[in-house]
């Protein structure tokens, strides 16, 4: 089965991702989100969970047996070579597993969620569009401190670990610009809508 027409959303932390992707589900698009299903792998049961622990041992586990997300997010962003062992990990299964959800997606077009999209050129070659989800860094921060309680230094360091505001910009075929009101961010995203619908009705003529 061939893979539906398929926008590659993505916007730093903070910048309101899932605001957007919210919104296009509203209006009909079919929604696979790469952050949801990392909870799934590592969550109670989940399937990543038991090459985590042999990775990085018992103190990012929980009791129950899901990761302790707060132990892994201090260890993954102070050492880069954490970091690197655990995407090594989660990468291939979250791949694997959004591959099969975009397929099965049964909408007019799709919105395959990937914060890291920019940096990864595998989800990238997934994608006929880019679209960023973009605000000021300082109004990132603000939004991420307000909701993790996080500090400024530990939100700091999670977006030094992602690609820059510039970099994202220069690969976005599209634009949100979520520094304003949610009437402004719901007309955009309506927008958007129409010209995905009217370019995946396009592709699929020529299909």
């Amino acid at each position: 089965m061939s893979r539906p027409f398929t926008i590659g959303l993505t916007g730093g932390i903070g910048s309101g991702k899932s605001a957007v992707s919210d919104r296009f589900a509203e209006l009909g698009a079919a929604i696979v989100d790469t952050d949801a299903i990392a909870h799934e792998l590592t969550g109670l049961g989940g399937a990543a969970m038991p090459a985590i622990a042999a990775a990085f041992g018992d103190s990012v586990v929980q009791a129950d047996g899901a990761l302790d997300r707060t132990a892994m997010r201090g260890l993954a962003f102070g050492d880069s070579s954490a970091r690197a062992r655990l995407e090594a990990i989660l990468h291939p299964m979250i791949r694997a597993e959004s591959d099969a959800r975009v397929r099965r997606a049964g909408a007019p077009y799709m919105i395959l969620a990937v914060p890291l999209l920019v940096e990864s050129g595998s989800f990238r070659e997934r994608c006929d569009r880019i679209l960023v989800v973009d605000c000021p860094e300082a109004m990132q921060v603000e939004r991420v401190r307000t909701r993790s309680g996080l500090s400024e230094q530990q939100v700091r360091a999670i977006m030094a670990a992602q690609a820059s505001r510039a970099q994202r910009l220069a690969a976005a075929d599209d634009v949100v610009d979520n520094s304003g009101s949610l009437e402004a961010l719901n007309a955009r995203v309506a927008e958007l809508d129409g010209q995905y619908r009217a370019l995946a009705s396009s592709a699929a003529r020529l299909s």
